[in-house]
């Protein structure tokens, strides 16, 4: 917790490449509703593609609240509980988020925020994200 300090933390559905911004001194967990909720806003139904199936998140996530909102969205989880699993095991799949948040990071605008206005942050997240899936795409094309 930043204790009140200015800033902003992202949130990043990295399969889908979703982000969200919140202010740098609230809890992470009250970024996840609000971003997987509108998760399939935007998309025509294909199948199980534009359904969210599985989230993997750290103990940061690790309320009875998300967990119980999350399967009455039949999302399955994989989320590490607090005292009792070892973060090493959630490693596996956490190296994907990571490497996802330092792309974005990458870009010079987002890495220190310079924009006033949380929209304008918002709108250059979301355009170092569509930049983000270009590159790849360009890669497994190629």
């Amino acid at each position: 917790m930043d204790r009140g300090r200015p800033g902003s933390k992202m949130h990043v559905l990295s399969d889908a490449l979703r982000v969200g911004v919140s202010a740098a001194n609230t809890h992470d967990s009250l970024g996840l509703k609000p971003t997987v909720a509108h998760f399939h806003i935007g998309h025509e139904s294909h199948g199980d593609h534009s359904k969210l199936q599985r989230l993997h998140a750290d103990k940061a996530y690790d309320l009875p609240d998300l967990r119980q909102w999350l399967h009455s969205h039949d999302i399955g989880v994989r989320i590490a509980r607090k005292g009792i699993d070892s973060s090493e095991r959630l490693g596996r799949c956490r190296w994907v988020i990571e490497r996802t948040i330092s792309w974005l990071t990458g870009y010079r605008r987002l890495s220190p925020r310079y924009e006033r206005h949380p929209r304008n942050y918002l709108a250059f997240l979301g355009l170092a994200a569509a930049l983000c899936c270009y590159k790849r795409l360009l890669k497994l094309t190629m």
